[in-house]
């Protein structure tokens, strides 16, 4: 933990990019778990990392967005959850070196915790306890809690990750524009109380990556109040490849690598001090990001 924080202390980093569109690319079917990917398909998950690394992404993110035992529930895969988890921070470790670090990422486990689900904190603590600790075994460096929209889940789930030992944990929520420079989740939760929330969980470092149909001038402000709020702890943003937009019935990202790489010098000047990408990035939208960061 402290040679990632270390390091971010004197130089901005690079995140890498969106894993479910590449797979999809490379043939992952619409519904198909692609965390079955890392086992039964390797190579191409490894190919991504792979392209990502060379882009000059120091940091990679494991294709186990859906790992939590609920989630792989709804699958017929909850009793492989270990095995695909530790596979994913495998493969990503495999392409990080010894130079990169792996994120092993935890996504939100798909329902509501009491009163709105039936979930209570403390069975949600253990299922993401389970799927951190696998991804550490797996050889994670840190964990990501990402896309995030309840507080409370985040909460919950950098607990989880803090259980496991010390390990840095870095932890983004998804906003929507809601009116004039306000951004809130999906469950209405503003900025600064979603940030501090993070922070006070033990949270290292703390964002926003996707975003629902936000601008890149959006990105720009909502990265202002993130820096703002986050205070003395390191903030990262992974804005999507611009606002989508839908296209012949399919949602589409159309921004080009050279806007991404636009935004990377103003996004470091408010205080970001880790970029990346989220929906619609690519290999190519990194590479331009990682050569603007290099320059700074």
């Amino acid at each position: 933990m402290n040679d990632l924080l270390t390091v971010l202390a004197t130089r901005p980093l690079l995140c890498d990019g969106a894993m479910g569109t590449q797979l999809l690319a490379k043939g992952l079917t619409s519904g198909e778990c692609g965390m079955l990917w890392n086992t039964g398909r390797p190579e191409a998950v490894r190919g991504v990392h792979d392209a990502y690394r060379r882009s000059g992404c120091n940091l990679l993110t494991t294709n186990t967005f859906g790992g939590t035992l609920s989630a792989l529930e709804r699958h017929g895969l909850a009793a492989r959850m270990a095995e695909l988890n530790r596979a994913g921070a495998r493969l990503a470790r495999e392409a990080a070196g010894d130079t990169g670090w792996v994120l092993g990422d935890i996504g939100p486990f798909g329902d509501f915790l009491e009163p709105l689900g039936d979930m209570t904190a403390d069975e949600l603590r253990a299922i993401f306890r389970a799927q951190a600790q696998a991804l550490i075994e797996g050889g994670a460096d840190a964990l990501l809690v990402e896309t995030m929209s309840d507080p409370a889940e985040a909460e919950t789930a950098i607990a989880a990750a803090k259980d496991c030992g010390d390990f840095a944990v870095v932890a983004t929520y998804a906003f929507q524009k809601t009116g004039d420079a306000e951004f809130r989740t999906m469950m209405g939760t503003g900025v600064g109380e979603a940030v501090e929330r993070a922070i006070a969980a033990g949270a290292d470092l703390v964002g926003a990556n996707c975003g629902t149909a936000l601008s890149f001038p959006d990105y720009l402000e909502l990265a202002r109040q993130l820096v703002r709020a986050a205070g003395k702890t390191p903030v990262i943003l992974q804005p999507n490849a611009g606002a989508p937009q839908v296209i012949g019935g399919e949602t589409v990202y159309l921004a080009t690598p050279a806007e991404m790489a636009a935004i990377v010098a103003p996004l470091v000047d408010i205080g970001v001090r880790v970029v990346g990408g989220c929906c619609g990035t690519s290999p190519a939208h990194l590479a331009a990001m990682g050569h603007a960061v290099s320059t700074l």
